[in-house]
């Protein structure tokens, strides 16, 4: 998020393609109800379920066999029937006057061989006169209505779930079956409007979008010169910093219909869905053009092919060729445009990347530090801010955040000043969030002991006296000992100003003041602690790199060793092994543990020429727990700094030139200077020996005096 303008009214959101997508399942649920099929469906069920009841009782009231049984016995009986098969019941009427559980009509059921004694003893009765009527035996005998009911009743189910299905085929992409059609979002021009203005932090990727915006107004402009639509723009950059938002804009300010989709949308578990379902989306951004389709995170479906573990016959691979049949099949004059946003623009496939698909790549950077105030401007509408607040001091304490960062920190902010039940937020409230957004809450409910608040003292306290003392690292702007988040507290080292290359010299006083806390809990406890685990990471990782990625080694010189250590892709470095022999990884693990060791042995230096320093700044560490960049530059006045390091080319081969480099245009404007051979004569005539190339020597044991 680069830094977007809230507005006042909900964004309106219609599923692309298709009639009546919108109604829920609901709906079609209670339209089914209210339609004749379902009542005739219920009625036929009910009419079945009560002959079933009254059929199989007819009046006959239900009691035990032993009470059926002794009424024969006493020869109250009328009349019987005893019907065998499943239904197993004896029925009969009592004689005038004979009622049993207030009935003259009863029945009971029996089982087995009860039947064939029940009808002996009913023969019996019969031919003694003791029965009237009679008695009959006979199968059991359903009602033929209901057999016939019973018949269709599968057959009327059948087609009623045909019906339905038939009827989710026709409907939306919200349906069972409709699979193949598009998912994508469709926010037409009656929606409220993003535009450029909205968009903050991020000036050149605004200027290159524009020529998008204009092109879709006024494509006569362009073509009239032979200039052909771009039919595809590529933002990529690192997650938070708008790359969404920056699309948005161009479809607010071209008026067009927007279509937004995800990648991971387009692939569905069957064969063939993802292929469909971009065609639909073409098919329908052609019907409206022009139009814009903006897909985010595209290496869901754009990632090399052949570099999985799917096979030719991948899913995903086939929706990528499929868009890559659709993004080359343009009308140059159809007015559509596909906007893409990624954050691995290294894993998509070359053939997604060539012009003619993806015209333009446009890379959407962290902000600066101007851009970072534009962004916190653009958060700030609508939050009250006490007038002592300084925007370009939160810049500029917030190097490397994005928009989304930004907007998180003025939004923890007005969360703290509500929550403290304040009407403005001031400096302290952003200062707390920030610290929240870099290392997480305070944990307030964390009691450490005295012992260990010393110790976290000393080792934040190294920390920050390493970095004070070194000559190229940046200032130390925070000290705490505060717990937040995993971290028992932590340093703060801030440049001044936005940086993009660091040097030799400074990556080896990052290596010192990483390792600045370890040495002072060796050097003040002798006994160190598991808090130096993250420090000892990062400095493995940046003297690796040191060693394999930048060549700042002599030994191994400028070579890059091994692949990239960033996130992995699976598939394509799978086939590739290590391109360098076991002898030279063996120097590499050499020179990396020589870095570690040269810089620990610095900051144990630093530390014993500054111990008083740094005592004093435990005793206010421990006094006031946090230390703010005014309060620190008081402790470490008396600092006795590291001297500069002496040249470095790589090899005493390489004499350095004792020449220095070119007054730039607003130096000479500064000094009246002059760029020529007169500076190089003067300055060579005051060359020091510092200038010299010098074999660079481990410093000496670390030792307390």
């Amino acid at each position: 998020m680069l830094g977007y303008r809230p507005k006042n009214s909900l964004i309106k959101l219609t599923m692309a393609g298709g009639t009546g997508r919108h109604r829920s399942v609901w709906m079609d649920v209670k339209r089914y109800f209210r339609g004749p099929v379902m009542w005739i469906v219920l009625a036929v069920l009910a009419v079945v379920v009560l002959m079933q009841v009254v059929g199989s009782s007819g009046g006959y009231k239900t009691v035990d066999t032993g009470q059926v049984v002794q009424a024969i016995s006493d020869n109250k009986v009328q009349q019987a029937k005893i019907t065998t098969g499943d239904e197993q019941i004896i029925k009969v009427e009592l004689k005038d006057g004979e009622k049993i559980e207030g009935s003259s009509k009863i029945q009971a059921s029996y089982i087995g061989d009860q039947g064939v004694n029940l009808a002996s003893t009913l023969q019996e009765k019969y031919q003694n006169k003791q029965i009237p009527d009679g008695y009959t035996v006979s199968p059991t005998k359903q009602n033929a209505f209901v057999g016939i009911l019973l018949s269709l009743l599968p057959f009327v189910l059948i087609v009623v779930v045909f019906l339905f299905l038939m009827n989710q085929m026709q409907g939306g992409g919200s349906r069972v079956m409709n699979f193949g059609k598009s998912k994508a979002k469709l926010i037409t021009k009656d929606t409220p409007k993003t535009t450029f203005a909205d968009v903050a932090g991020s000036d050149e990727a605004v200027e290159e979008l524009h020529e998008i915006k204009e092109f879709l107004q006024e494509p006569a402009k362009f073509q009239a010169v032979g200039a052909k639509i771009p039919k595809g723009v590529l933002l990529y950059g690192p997650p938070g910093t708008g790359k969404t938002l920056l699309a948005r804009a161009v479809a607010g300010e071209a008026g067009v219909p927007f279509y937004s989709i995800s990648g991971s949308d387009f692939v569905e578990m069957f064969v063939g869905v993802g292929a469909s379902r971009v065609r639909d989306l073409f098919e329908q951004a052609k019907a409206n053009a022009p139009a814009i389709v903006f897909v985010d995170e595209i290496d869901a479906v754009g990632r090399h092919r052949g570099a999985g573990l799917g096979g030719g016959h991948d899913e995903r691979e086939q929706t990528l060729n499929q868009l890559l049949v659709e993004m080359d099949g343009f009308d140059v004059k159809g007015g559509v445009i596909l906007i893409a946003a990624t954050n691995r623009p290294d894993i998509l496939d070359p053939a997604l990347l060539r012009p003619g698909r993806f015209d333009r790549q446009i890379a959407v950077d962290r902000p600066d530090m101007q851009g970072r105030l534009e962004i916190l401007k653009v958060h700030q509408k609508g939050k009250p801010v006490a007038p002592d607040v300084d925007l370009s001091a939160v810049a500029r304490r917030t190097p490397g955040f994005t928009g989304a960062d930004l907007s998180n920190v003025l939004n923890e902010a007005a969360l703290l000043t509500a929550r403290s039940n304040q009407k403005l937020i001031d400096n302290h409230m952003l200062d707390e969030a920030i610290d929240r957004v870099v290392a997480g809450p305070q944990k307030r409910t964390r009691i450490m002991s005295d012992k260990e608040k010393k110790i976290t003292a000393y080792h934040e306290g190294g920390h920050a006296l390493v970095a004070a003392a070194s000559p190229n690292s940046d200032p130390v702007h925070k000290i705490t000992i505060l717990s937040r988040g995993r971290a028992l507290g932590y340093t703060m080292v801030l440049p001044d100003e936005d940086k993009y290359s660091t040097t030799r010299n400074e990556m080896l006083d990052q290596l010192a003041y990483m390792l600045g806390g370890r040495a002072a809990e060796e050097l003040v406890f002798h006994d160190p602690t598991t808090g130096a685990a993250n420090d000892i990471e990062k400095a493995t990782t940046t003297a690796r790199a040191m060693v394999t990625q930048y060549g700042m080694t002599e030994r191994l010189g400028a070579i890059k060793f091994g692949g990239d250590n960033t996130e992995p892709f699976l598939g394509r470095e799978m086939s590739h092994p290590r391109d360098y022999s076991e002898e030279v990884a063996a120097l590499v693990d050499e020179e990396v543990k020589k870095l570690i060791e040269n810089a620990h042995n610095e900051a144990w230096e630093i530390l014993v020429e500054n111990r008083d320093v740094l005592d004093a700044l435990v005793l206010q560490l421990l006094e006031k727990e946090t230390l703010n960049k005014e309060q620190i530059a008081e402790v470490f006045a008396p600092i006795i700094k590291r001297p500069a390091r002496p040249a470095w080319t790589g090899s005493s081969r390489r004499t350095p030139s004792t020449r220095p480099p070119v007054l730039s245009p607003k130096e000479l404007s500064l000094t009246n200077g002059a760029n020529g051979i007169g500076s190089a004569v003067t300055a060579k005539a005051g060359a020091s020996t510092e200038a010299l190339p010098v074999t660079e020597t481990a410093p000496e044991d670390r030792s307390e005096s």
